[in-house]
């Protein structure tokens, strides 16, 4: 997934960038909290979140919890890389499954749907198009191997700045040499653009809920 205003890559924004470490995140309680954070505010505008809850109160809260099960979920079996500032601040994240990694362990599965549904506790309503849209993403998913950019989010504040071309580099690096393709899943049609100067093409559309937004699928094909 990725968020409603992802980073820009210009020059300009790869100089900004510059100043930003990226590095791998460990699933501390600390690290896991500020992730979701990001995530949650990367989020907030999102018509897919806007959706499940038009309320911004509630909608922040189940962000927040959300993704931060989607996360924790993860885990071991993915690769997660935080970008920081200058000051050390938490600006983006990334949380990247090698092709030997999805689908996840039925455990995570169960961690990420639990947090699924502790999200919209406060938004019963919205639990069963919640639940269609995840099992649709999961069923669109190619049957072969891949490098999946699971979750793509930088902080509004410093959105277009090259920062979601940074937390990329070493999954399209590793997936260049091996030969291997690379795919995502992206919630506005904006976004399409952004993910094909990476090299991704559109390859399908989700629309698991009638009257429900869409969700665009992506693939990236090895050079």
């Amino acid at each position: 997934m990725s968020p409603a205003d992802p980073a820009g890559h210009d020059r300009a924004g790869a100089q900004a960038a510059s100043g930003v470490s990226i590095g791998p995140i460990k699933a501390t309680d600390t690290d896991l909290d500020q992730a979701a954070m990001v995530a949650a505010r990367a989020f907030f505008h999102d018509p897919f979140f806007e959706y499940l809850d038009s309320r911004g109160v509630t909608r922040a809260r189940g962000l927040a919890i959300f993704f931060r099960a989607s996360i924790a979920a993860a885990g071991r079996h993915a690769r997660i890389l935080g970008a920081h500032d200058a000051d050390g601040r938490l600006v983006g994240v990334s949380v990247v499954l090698d092709p030997e990694s999805y689908p996840l362990p039925a455990t995570s599965q169960v961690r990420q749907l639990v947090g699924a549904l502790r999200a919209l506790v406060l938004r019963p309503q919205a639990v069963l198009p919640g639940v269609r849209y995840l099992l649709a993403i999961d069923q669109a998913h190619p049957d072969e191997k891949l490098w999946y950019l699971q979750l793509l989010v930088v902080d509004p504040m410093a959105q277009r700045l090259g920062i979601g071309a940074r937390l990329q580099e070493e999954m399209l690096r590793r997936a260049d040499e091996e030969g291997l393709g690379c795919y995502l899943e992206t919630q506005k049609p904006e976004n399409i653009a952004y993910y094909r100067r990476f090299g991704y093409d559109l390859v399908g559309q989700i629309s698991p809920v009638p009257g429900g937004p869409p969700l665009f699928t992506m693939r990236r094909s090895p050079p």
